[in-house]
C-alpha cells in the first residue's frame, strides 16, 4: 500500500524559512566569536579536527571546544535548511518558485563550510576569510528570499512604485553589498586574524577604513533618498522598509566609529558582525518593498496613479 505523506501546512512552512534566516545570521555570529577569541586553529586541520580524531581533544583546550562547537553548528543549521526543503515538497498545493530558492539555501551551507575548511588548511588567509562571511551573506540573502517568497501569494509582481525609484532601491543593495565587501577588507587588516600567528591582507588599516566609512556615508544618502522618494509617491510600506534601513544604518555607523576609536574591541567588533547581517536584511526587505502579489483569484488593489502597479519579472 503506498504510504501518503501528510501536507505541510504554510504556517510550518513560513516557520522554518524563517529559521533558516535566524540560524544563519546565528552562524555568522558564532563564527565571529571564534575568530575574536583567537579560535580560528583551534581544530588545526580540516574536515577533521586534528591528524587523528574528528572531535576535539582536551588537550586543544577551549580554543579547540570554540572551534568545534561552531562546526557542529553548521549541521543544525543545515537540518533546518534541510526540513525546509522537504517541507516545501509536502506543501499542497505545490507553489511555484519555492523549491529552488530552499535547495539554494540548503546547497549553500555546506559549500561556506567548505570555504570555511579553506581558511583553516590556509592557516586563515584573510581573503578567504572575508570570502568565508560574504558566502554566508550570499545564504542569508537566499533564505530571505525564501521566506519572503513564502509569505507573498502566488500571483504575479506588480511594481508599486515607479521604475527609476526600483532602480534607485537596485543601486542601494548594490551598494550595500558592497559596503561589505569593503567591511571584509578592513577586517582582514585589522588585529583580529583568528590565530595570533595568522597574517594580514596587507592594507592599511586606517586608509581601508576611510573608504570603508565613504561607502557608508554612500548608503545613508541613498536610504534617504529612497525615504523621500517612497512619501512622494505615497508608497507607505516602501517607505517604512526604508525607515527600517536608515535606522539600522545608524546603529551600526555607530557602532563601527566606536570600535574604531577604542581600538577594536572583541565585544563590539561581534556586535558590528551582527549588524552586518542585519543592514543586509533590511536593503533586501527595502528591494522586496517596491513590488507586491495578489493571490491568483483576486485582482491587484488600486493604487495612486502615481504609481500604478506594472508587472515586473520576480
Amino acid at each position: 500500500m503506498n504510504r501518503i505523506v501528510p501536507p505541510v501546512s504554510g504556517t510550518l512552512l513560513r516557520r522554518l524559512a524563517l529559521a533558516s534566516i535566524i540560524a544563519n545570521v546565528g552562524i555568522v555570529v558564532t563564527g565571529g566569536a571564534v575568530r575574536l577569541t583567537a579560535s580560528g586553529l583551534g581544530c588545526p586541520t580540516w574536515p577533521r579536527c586534528t591528524d587523528d580524531s574528528y572531535v576535539t581533544t582536551p588537550e586543544m583546550g577551549v580554543y579547540g571546544v570554540i572551534e568545534f562547537g561552531n562546526r557542529m553548528l553548521t549541521f543544525a543549521v543545515g537540518l533546518i535548511a534541510l526540513a525546509t526543503v522537504l517541507a516545501v515538497l509536502a506543501h499542497r498545493p505545490r507553489r511555484p518558485g519555492l523549491l529552488g530558492l530552499a535547495v539554494a539555501v540548503f546547497l549553500g551551507i555546506p559549500a561556506q563550510a567548505v570555504i570555511g575548511g579553506i581558511t583553516v588548511l590556509t592557516n586563515l588567509n584573510p581573503w578567504v576569510v572575508g570570502l568565508h562571511f560574504l558566502a554566508s551573506m550570499a545564504v542569508i540573502a537566499a533564505a530571505y528570499a525564501l521566506w519572503r517568497r513564502v509569505t507573498d501569494p502566488d500571483g504575479p509582481a506588480v511594481a508599486v512604485v515607479p521604475t527609476p525609484l526600483r532602480t534607485l532601491a537596485r543601486i542601494t543593495t548594490a551598494v550595500t553589498v558592497a559596503v561589505l565587501v569593503v567591511g571584509t577588507w578592513v577586517t582582514g587588516s585589522g588585529p583580529h586574524a583568528g590565530d595570533h600567528g595568522a597574517a594580514r591582507n596587507g592594507l592599511d588599516p586606517e586608509t581601508i577604513s576611510q573608504v570603508h566609512a565613504d561607502g557608508v556615508f554612500l548608503l545613508v544618502g541613498l536610504s534617504v533618498a529612497l525615504i523621500l522618494a517612497f512619501r512622494a509617491v505615497h508608497a507607505r510600506r516602501a517607505t517604512r522598509a526604508a525607515i527600517v534601513l536608515i535606522a539600522v544604518e545608524l546603529g551600526q555607523g555607530l557602532i563601527g566609529f566606536v570600535q574604531y576609536f577604542t581600538h577594536l574591541p572583541a565585544l563590539l567588533v561581534g556586535a558590528h558582525m551582527l549588524g552586518s547581517c542585519l543592514v543586509l536584511l533590511a536593503a533586501l526587505s527595502v528591494q522586496w518593498s517596491t513590488r507586491e502579489r495578489h493571490p491568483v483569484t483576486s485582482a491587484p488593489e488600486a493604487v495612486p496613479a502615481q504609481a500604478a502597479p506594472v508587472p515586473v519579472n520576480a
